[in-house]
Formats: structure tokens, sequence, C-alpha cells
């Protein structure tokens, strides 16, 4: 009975279940005393939110890292930050292509559902080139970064670093180790204008919240840009101009503030730089964000909720789909009948599918940002923040986060755990689909 339930689960559920049960275990394994530097017991919730955060690659945190997790702690987070990051399906599928145990057609499924990808064909070489290219960025990341850490930190200790905030950087998590080094939560604020540390996590960042389509593409055609797939370049495009504007509004208009007359020019480069790019969805800091203005505080809530793009290791609502948005509006203000970009059309389900998106997210994040201010009697911007920085699986906090009602906790949870999965696997997984029995009359309806 119960194997035949399994057998019957689609993809979505599975893909749901095995987000949770990583969860779980990762929230037994912190609450465990050898987890925590004191040798004390972590009170469950805090141990699961800590996990959920990781597993989501989110970077919230109710504990500065460094300070309250041990080696082992951190080693169990760093473990789930990968898992997360790459995938549940994807890191299951790997390890049983390894083990050489044969994939199945609902394997293939459910990894078609887990890393978005366009078709079930090819879909065991393109987790072999997920796995392959991940373990190489990062490796790359954690070289470039030993060049700051073991000087600064010595060998083992610098090595540990590199490895953690590579990986923590390429899967868009925000954990990071800075607590005893720069004060707790300080996050990267220590490293304003050092380029070995900001480029480094620029670079991974970027890339991993490329989408795993995107890197296959652009291995595939090289600079031949236009043989690339209508994803790739959507992708690209919109990418590039989610980091070019706002650099150029932070570094033009927020950083010449007085309040940041402390920064100099090179400094304000990269804190604009970094704070570009960091929203979409990384979570790291190099500058103190309750001294940013709220004009650029909203601007960074807007990055957070575009975020990555699809198959990456990012959230938010995916450039693609804000890319589509915009198509959208730029359709209906041409008055034409469909939406065209890069002579090509793109189908109406996919337009459907990005408005459902679009509707879910913004309804979960006013939702929970009414909750926890009304719960916490905080001020409504740091609500919002919080809750698109859940939402989104960012990791950005105006510090509110540990001092959090159980039950705000339990928002922001849900909040991570929905960002991650993504919000048409959640549809399909608790909805049964339906079909009209016939087609039925049509008839117009006045809007605006």
């Amino acid at each position: 009975m119960f194997g035949k339930q399994m057998r019957e689960l689609t993809p979505a559920k599975i893909i749901l279940g095995g987000f949770f049960l990583m969860i779980l275990a990762g929230a037994v394994l912190l609450c465990l005393p050898v987890s925590s530097k004191s040798g004390e017991a972590t009170p469950f919730i805090d141990a699961f939110f800590t996990s959920a955060s990781a597993t989501c690659v989110t970077g919230l945190v109710v504990y500065d890292t460094c300070s309250h997790w041990s080696f082992f702690g951190q080693a169990v987070i760093l473990l789930l930050i990968q898992t997360g990051g790459m995938g549940v399906v994807t890191l299951a599928i790997a390890i049983a292509i390894l083990s050489g145990k044969k994939i199945g057609l609902k394997q293939r499924y459910v990894m078609q559902e887990s890393i978005s990808a366009p078709q079930v064909g090819g879909i065991l070489r393109m987790t072999n080139f997920i796995v392959k290219g991940t373990l190489l960025f990062e490796a790359l990341g954690a070289l470039f970064l030993a060049f700051q850490f073991v000087p600064q930190m010595g060998l083992a200790k610098g090595i540990w670093f590199s490895i953690f905030h590579s990986i923590s950087s390429f899967c868009n998590a925000g954990f990071d180790l800075m607590g005893e080094t720069s004060g707790p939560c300080s996050s990267l604020t220590s490293f304003t204008g050092n380029a070995l540390i900001n480029l480094p996590v620029i670079f991974l960042i970027i890339v991993g919240g490329l989408g795993f389509f995107v890197w296959d593409d652009v291995k595939e055609h090289r600079f031949q840009h236009g043989f690339y797939h209508l994803q790739t370049k959507l992708v690209l495009f919109t990418t590039l101009l989610l980091i070019l504007g706002p650099f150029v509004f932070l570094f033009l208009f927020e950083f010449s503030r007085d309040c940041w007359g402390f920064l100099s020019l090179r400094e304000r480069f990269l804190a604009a730089l970094f704070q570009a790019v960091t929203p979409r969805t990384a979570g790291y800091n190099t500058v103190d964000l309750t001294l940013l203005s709220e004009p650029s505080q909203f601007l960074t809530i807007l990055l957070m909720i575009i975020g990555g793009s699809p198959g990456s290791t990012a959230g938010g609502i995916k450039t693609t789909t804000f890319a589509i948005a915009l198509l959208c509006i730029r359709s209906a203000f041409r008055n034409q009948d469909g939406i065209q970009c890069f002579q090509r059309r793109i189908p109406y389900d996919i337009l459907r599918n990005a408005t459902a998106i679009v509707a879910m997210y913004l309804s979960l994040l006013f939702t929970a940002s009414f909750l926890i201010a009304w719960l916490e009697n905080v001020n409504l911007m740091k609500a919002v923040f919080e809750s698109a920085s859940a939402i989104a699986t960012v990791g950005l906090s105006l510090g509110i986060t540990g001092s959090l009602s159980t039950a705000s906790k339990i928002i922001l949870i849900l909040l991570m755990y929905f960002g991650r999965v993504g919000g048409l696997t959640m549809l399909y997984a608790l909805t049964r689909r339906g079909k009209f029995p016939a087609l039925l009359p049509q008839e117009r309806v006045t809007v605006g």
C-alpha cells in the first residue's frame, strides 16, 4: 500500500517532500549539543529556522553562524546550503548515477520539474553538467578567496572560510562566518573596499543566479549570440539591466549622501556594485543596510522580489517572469495581440504562469508583512524588507530577525519554503488539475 502511494506521488509532491525532510533532518542535527559552541542544545524552533534558511539558501539567521555554531554545526549548515542550492532531487539523482543505479522515467520527470528543464530528453547529461559546473565554480571561488582568508587567518581556518563562503556565495545563501572577526551578524561589512573579497563573491553570485540552462547554452554556442535560446537572451539582458541600473543609482545618489562620507571613492564604487548584485538573491552585504535611505531600501526590496533566473540557485519571481510582465505591459500599451521578443512569440500559457507567480508572491509578501508588523509592532518597511528577503530566499536583514517571536519565525519559515520550491511547484502539488467540460461562450469584461 505504501509503495503504491509512493509511486503515485507527482514530481511536485516529491520535490516538496524532499525539501521538507531535508529541513527536518537538518533541524534535528542542529538541535544536538555538539552543534553549538556552548555544548548546550539549541531550541528546536531556532534550529528549524536555521535549517530552513540554509536548505532554502536564504541566509536569515537567529544566531550568528560563527559565534553560536560549532564546526560540526557549521558543517551541517554548509551541507544544507549545498544540497538546497543544487536541489535535493539533483543531488539524489547524481548519487544514484555514481552508484550505478538505473534512472527510470519517473525519476527523470522529477528531475525535469526540479530544475525547470524544458524537456525530459538529455536530463541525465544536464545533471552531470550541473554537478561538475557547480563544483568547478565553487573550487575557483574558494581559490581566489583564499588569497585573502589564508594570510589573514592561517592555513586551516583560512581554507575553511574560503570553502564556506564560496559555496554560500555560489548557492546564493548569504551565510557567513565573520561574526568573531567583524562582530555578530556583520556579514562582509569589514571588506567594503576589498576587491579580493568583493569581486569573487560578486562573480559567484551572478554565475549561480544565471541558471544551469544559461550556462549550457553559452557553453554550446560560445559568442554566437544569435543561436542562443530565447530564455538565455532574456536572462542575460534582464540580468545586465538589473545590475547596471541599480549600480548607477546607488553610486550616484545613495553613496554620495553625507552619511557615507567615511567611504573612499573606491569603497563607494565597490559598495554600489556589490549592493546592486547581492539582493538577487545572495544575502551578503558590505555596508550597514540600516544606513540606506528608504528609496534605496525600497529598491533593494524590488530587486529581492525579482531574484535570479529559472533553474538557478537563486530565488524570487525570476528574471524571466519579470521580463515577461514588462513585455506584457509593452504589448498592452501598443495594443498588440501577442507578446514578442527577440523575433520570437511567447505562448499564452507562459504569460498565464508568469501572472500567477507574481500574484502569489505579492499576496504572500503583503500578508506576511502585515502579520509581522502587527505581531512585532515594528516599522512596516522593516516587516516588508524581512518578508521579501524570506520569500525571495535572499537573507538580507535590517536586524530584526533574531528578536522575532515564534509566530513570526514560523511565518518566515513558510515564506522561505515557498520561495525555494517555487510557486508553480507548490500549486501543482496542492491542487488537482481540472478541465472545463466544454468550450464555454466568450464574453468581454471592461477593465481599467
